[in-house]
This record gives structure tokens, C-alpha cells and sequence, in this order.
């Protein structure tokens, strides 16, 4: 049995930790990740044969262990990342889900999905290049998706001869960078992903540097349990007919939901209880965020895909105006008046763009007023109106409940990833109330 197979095997005693990797062109990304792997035990002998193999034909004299992660053909052939790599490995102190997100500008829009989920950012900096826009990119994106822990690693550190002073000018730049966009936790190590300082074992090289290695800052960080103290949210995902019942089922995205909780399913805004809770087919007489379930009311009262059964004092915003920050990540540019699909969480309404404020400049973090359209890679602020209400919370209060994502009705392209604001508008709907002016139905609204 491998090491892994062997760790994973007594994996549920230790906690998950899912984080992304994100870095401009050739600073090492992909290379650290494979460091990580590697000296952590976390790679299959047919695996390493595989690598090792490729790289004699690629003429390197050692593993190029960049491969581990690049597994498409075409990013062996061009020696960068294309796609989103998911590995999951884990050692005795903690699981891990790694997303190993491309360099390329032009893939940019790949990290907000592999940091969408993510609890930790590695940020990869080339000593010898400091900070530069991509740089400054992953960050903006690792604040906006509200990442609360983001390492910056300083690599390629023995090419620029161990040298603390280079460490310290990133470190500087980079953290006072991060901290006017809001990223609340900054931890920066010097490593040589190539060579091995400081990724799973203490460099030799810098005994000016007292921190923790990137595998010992990772099995260390602290979590916090944001999505079990929440307001209790269940998106209706399906409903089941039994024995002359209903059941409505999905996944409690926060919060803890009792039974004999007072809940109230949204948009209708109809108040009953909770009679019974299923966890995997089996009564449950609590269940906390995660957990995918089924519940059954007091009252028999409509209820279907798409609703949200809420719990608590904190009740969504139900509302058809919505104010967000949208990450554009198609090829076709988001423009006013474009009519569209929004998906948030499992129910899906019709949606028009009605305004594009501001997008934003990184270098400088200033907002460009008006600009009339995002394209692929864009952040910017957009102001949408849905033909149905929508209970919203604010993504600052809940990163599952505060997203959605704009889709293409033609084809069904993902336009872009979005996280709520403050809807504007001069007041919040009642629930099951149409906004003045609505039309019931089409895209006339």
C-alpha cells in the first residue's frame, strides 16, 4: 500500500484544507506544487515513472516535476498550465484538495474558479521579477473571492543568492499591495521550489528566515467553522414523494438546521417547521453545513427546485435588483442590455444587464467609470434585474449563498462569476411580491 493510500485511508481524523496556487508565467507554480507532492510522500511510484519518463524526453537530466501537475498535452508540450489541476493528497495532520490555477493572463479567469472554494491562496512571486500586474490580478481575485488566508512565496530564492533583503522588498510591496484590497492574512516564505528551500523541509540556505515551511504553514493554519456559525441556508434541490410525503432535499450550505426549527422558504416567503430531518437516509435530529439532506414541514405549502428553505434571525434580501462585483471569463464581451441566465445556487432566473459602473484598473486599484463592457479577465462592478426575486445574502456575509454565476441562454457559457453586494433600488421586495414594473414573465422586464 503507498503512503497515500495509507494516509488517506486514516484521513477522516484530520481536518480538509482546500487551497489554489496561482503565479504568473514561469515563476515556479507548478514546480512548487510538485516539490509538494513529492517531498511529502504524496506520489504513486507509476506516477513518478510517468514524469521521470517524460522528461528524458524532453531532455531535462533530472524529474521535471512541474509534470505532476501539468496534465494536459498541450501544457507538457508548451511547458506551462492551461486548465485547472485538482490533486488530493494528505499527510497524518491534514487533507488537502490542491487547485493548481494557470499563469497565463489569458487564463486568468481559471483561478477564480480553482479559489471559488478555496480556504488558503499560495501566491508565487519570481524574486528576481518582484510584484508585477498578474501578480497584483491573483491577489485583487483572491480578495474579491474573500480567501481569508493567502501565503506569498517568494521562489526562485537561490538565484537571487539567498539574499534577505530581495525576500523583505517583495514582502513589502506585495503586503501593503494585499492589504489595501482587504485580504486580512498575509504569511510570506522564501522558498526554491526547484531545489527545495523551505516547500516540505527547512532550507540550509537562509537561517535568517525563523517561519514555517509551506507544507508546516498549511498542516497549521487555523480554520474557521464560517459555514456552521451562518444563518441556515438549504437550497431546495429536489423534491421526493415517499410513503405519501414530501422530502425536500440538497445541501445545507450553512448554518446548523434542527428538527422543530421555524424556517421560511423563500421567494413565497411561507413560515413552518421542521417535522424530520434524513442525513444520508438515516433520521437525524440536527444537521450542520455540508451535510446533504432531506427535510419534511409541518405544513403542506408549495415548495420547489430552486427554493431556499432559511433558518434565523438573518434572513436573505429577497430582491430582483442586484448590485455585485462580476469576474468576466468568456471570450465574448458583457455588455449593457445583454439579456441572460442567472444561476444562484440551484434556482436559475432571467436577468438583464442594466448598468456597468466601473471596471477595475489593477495597477493602481483606481475604478474606471463607465467602460460599457468587461472582456474575458475584467473585473468590474455590474447592476443586473431578475424576472423573479431572489433570496440573496451579501457575499461579504456568505460566499454561498452571496454568488452566482451570468449565463448564456443560447449556448450555456458561464459569462461570469459574481459576488453580491448591497442590491440598489429604493426598497426590498416582499416576499412573493413583484417589483413596480416587473412584467410575470419574458425578457420585457
Amino acid at each position: 500500500m503507498s503512503t497515500t493510500t495509507e494516509q488517506l485511508a486514516g484521513a477522516p481524523a484530520t481536518t480538509l484544507l482546500r487551497f489554489a496556487t496561482a503565479g504568473s508565467v514561469d515563476d515556479g507554480k507548478s514546480t512548487l506544487v510538485g516539490r509538494l507532492l513529492h517531498d511529502s510522500k504524496s506520489v504513486l511510484a507509476d506516477q513518478m515513472e510517468a514524469v521521470e519518463q517524460a522528461s528524458r524526453g524532453r531532455g531535462a537530466e533530472g524529474p521535471d516535476l512541474a509534470l505532476l501537475t501539468d496534465g494536459l498535452r498541450a501544457e507538457r508540450e508548451q511547458g506551462i498550465t492551461i486548465d485547472v489541476a485538482y490533486r488530493y493528497f494528505a499527510t497524518p495532520r491534514r487533507r488537502f484538495i490542491l487547485a493548481d490555477t494557470p499563469g497565463h493572463v489569458q487564463y486568468t479567469r481559471n483561478m477564480v474558479t480553482g479559489a471559488s472554494t478555496a480556504e488558503l491562496a499560495v501566491i508565487l512571486v519570481d524574486a528576481r521579477k518582484g510584484v508585477v500586474e498578474q501578480t497584483r490580478r491573483h491577489a485583487a481575485i483572491a480578495a474579491l473571492l474573500r480567501v481569508p488566508h493567502v501565503v506569498l512565496a517568494v521562489n526562485k530564492m537561490d538565484l537571487v543568492g539567498y539574499q534577505e533583503p530581495v525576500f523583505a522588498a517583495v514582502t513589502e510591496e506585495f503586503t501593503a499591495f494585499a492589504t489595501e484590497l482587504g485580504v486580512p492574512e498575509i504569511t510570506a516564505i522564501p522558498i526554491s521550489a526547484l531545489v527545495g528551500d523551505n516547500v516540505v523541509a527547512a532550507s540550509a540556505h537562509m537561517d535568517w528566515y525563523g517561519g514555517p515551511t509551506v507544507l508546516e504553514h498549511l498542516e497549521g493554519v487555523q480554520l474557521a467553522d464560517d459555514a456552521t456559525s451562518g444563518p441556515p441556508r438549504l437550497p431546495v434541490q429536489l423534491v421526493i414523494r415517499h410513503d405519501g410525503e414530501r422530502h425536500y432535499a440538497g445541501q445545507l450550505v450553512t448554518g446548523r438546521l434542527r428538527v422543530g426549527d421555524t424556517v421560511t422558504v423563500q421567494p413565497s416567503g411561507r413560515v413552518t417547521t421542521v417535522t424530520a430531518i434524513d442525513v444520508l437516509g438515516r433520521p437525524a435530529e440536527v444537521a450542520s453545513a455540508g451535510a446533504s439532506l432531506s427535510v419534511r414541514l409541518a405544513d403542506q405549502i408549495d415548495v420547489g427546485r430552486g427554493d431556499m428553505i432559511t433558518a434565523g434571525p438573518r434572513a436573505p434580501r429577497l430582491t430582483k435588483a442586484v448590485e455585485a462585483t462580476a469576474c468576466h471569463v468568456a471570450d465574448t464581451p458583457l455588455t449593457v442590455g445583454r439579456r441572460l441566465l442567472l444561476k444562484h445556487t440551484t434556482r436559475t432566473v432571467k436577468a438583464i444587464v442594466e448598468e456597468i459602473p466601473s471596471r477595475l484598473t489593477l495597477d493602481d486599484l483606481s475604478q474606471h467609470p463607465e467602460p460599457g463592457q468587461l472582456v474575458a479577465n475584467d473585473i468590474g462592478h455590474i447592476r443586473v434585474r431578475t424576472a423573479e426575486p431572489l433570496a440573496l445574502d451579501s457575499y461579504a456575509g456568505s460566499r454561498h449563498t452571496g454568488s452566482f454565476l451570468l449565463i448564456d441562454p443560447v449556448d450555456g457559457t458561464t459569462l461570469a462569476a459574481c459576488m453580491a453586494g448591497e442590491p440598489f433600488g429604493a426598497r426590498t421586495a416582499e416576499p412573493g411580491a413583484a417589483e413596480p414594473g416587473a412584467a410575470d414573465d419574458g425578457w420585457d422586464f
